[in-house]
């Protein structure tokens, strides 16, 4: 028997390791950069270079530093061979990774007509081809050393896909012509929505942060035990309509309910003064919100979003009740399936809050992420890591708040229980909802 014949042929043959690693990280490359380009199939190359407010950046810009980040922290360290096209991308879509080079300035990026939306598509299909090249030479030691920085550059694109999506909703929310970006059906259906009822939970000790099983960011952990004290959680999150009572109420003209910033913040007059959550808009006597899906009447059944820390805030303590600290929303999500709306469905709306037991927690992911009266700070041992990459998340543990769960323009298998997102207090551009808590009686 010739010896040739021993082996299989290839396409019957069992996959190496490396084949089988490589062929992984490659399907997943391909999703989630496919995913981002279908994101943007119903917008015109004029759309995506606006810039509205310094949060947002255009859709150019953020098809390009998703870019951008495979090139400089994946093609540039492990491909010898590869030498950029355009040295000039690496400042211009740098976002703040200080120990990669200098950068634009963030409130200036709409001010980058060049390159064109043309020119940084065949930018993402030039990295993507070399990425797809060095993934099928590489060896299994080499697939081994790459995978976790590869992993999060793929997570690095969802996040950027749902700033893409927030950040084009403030850009057409400019516009007087109200842009759709995804058709949706028109229908309100008329439905009472009952009170949201309360899980008690009692006082525990508890391991709070990422157990090391699976990909986490590094403001997961370190994982660390800490007392959690009795606390009721609301089942639901805060609909429209529970938002629309307390605005009705005179809840903007209160200060009784306000931090002092939050009341500073929603009578400066250089921002006109907040009256309800960003997007809405009174005419003739009816309340209108802006969607992705164009103007629409507000659907008093659909969890409350683009609500600011200081609203959430000045809103539970309307209701008599608080919102959640981030370990207490973490005791309340363990052991619950990551099920919700989430931008899989493509709906970039949170959907109406559906008739349900009143004894169980609903819609804990997707929809609304939900804030926490948690400052975003370090676990007890945390400690960045070394190189541009740990400046992913340690150096912005200042003056933010942490949401957790997820929201409608989230992807479903890149969020988790110990998830923590982060913002100012002030800002309310992303799906940020509401989730009452309270203390025991």
């Amino acid at each position: 028997m010739n010896s040739a014949s021993l082996i299989a042929p290839l396409e019957t043959r069992p996959p190496r390791g490396e084949d089988k690693r490589a062929n992984r990280l490659l399907a997943r490359f391909r999703q989630v950069r496919n995913f981002s380009e279908r994101l943007c199939e119903t917008l015109e190359p004029e759309d995506c270079v606006v810039q509205s407010m310094p949060d947002v950046s255009p859709t150019k810009w953020h098809l390009a530093h998703t870019t951008w980040f495979f090139e400089t922290f994946i093609l540039k360290v492990w491909m010898p061979s590869y030498r950029t096209a355009v040295p000039q991308y690496a400042y211009l879509f740098n976002s703040y990774y200080n120990a990669a080079g200098d950068m634009h300035r963030r409130d200036l990026r709409g001010l980058i007509s060049r390159p064109t939306v043309a020119e940084t598509y065949r930018f993402r299909q030039s990295i993507d081809a070399h990425i797809e090249e060095l993934l099928e030479s590489a060896d299994d030691e080499l697939l081994a050393e790459l995978e976790p920085v590869f992993i999060i550059g793929l997570h690095h694109e969802q996040q950027h896909q749902e700033l893409l999506v927030t950040d084009i909703k403030n850009v057409f929310s400019h516009n007087p012509l109200h842009p759709v970006f995804r058709e949706r059906e028109k229908a309100i259906e008329a439905r009472q929505v009952a009170p949201a009822g309360y899980v008690d939970f009692a006082e525990t000790t508890l391991e709070i942060g990422h157990d090391g099983r699976g990909f986490s960011y590094d403001n997961e952990g370190p994982r660390h035990r800490a007392l959690v004290p009795a606390f009721s959680l609301a089942t639901r999150p805060v609909t429209n309509g529970e938002y629309l009572a307390f605005i009705e109420a005179g809840g903007y003209t209160r200060p009784e309910f306000w931090l002092s910033l939050g009341w500073t913040t929603i009578n400066d007059p250089v921002s006109g003064g907040w009256q309800a959550p960003l997007y809405w808009i009174k005419q003739d006597g009816q309340w209108w919100n802006f969607t992705l899906a164009g103007m629409r009447p507000v659907d008093e059944t659909e969890p409350v979003t683009h609500v600011s820390y200081f609203e959430a805030d000045a809103f539970a303590n309307w209701s008599g009740a608080r919102l959640p600290t981030e370990f207490e929303w973490e005791r309340a999500a363990a052991g619950l399936p990551v099920e919700g709306n989430f931008v899989d469905s493509e709906r970039f709306q949170p959907a109406p809050v559906a008739a349900a037991p009143n004894d169980k927690l609903q819609r804990i992911y997707g929809d609304a992420w939900e804030w926490t009266r948690s400052a975003y700070l370090p676990y007890p041992g945390y400690r960045a890591a070394p190189g541009a990459l740990g400046e992913y998340n340690g150096k912005f543990m200042c003056n933010q708040m942490v949401l957790r769960g997820g929201s409608c323009a989230t992807s479903q298998n890149h969020i988790r229980p110990t998830y923590r997102n982060f913002f100012q207090p002030e800002k309310r551009w992303q799906f940020t909802g509401i989730r009452l808590a309270r203390d025991p009686a």
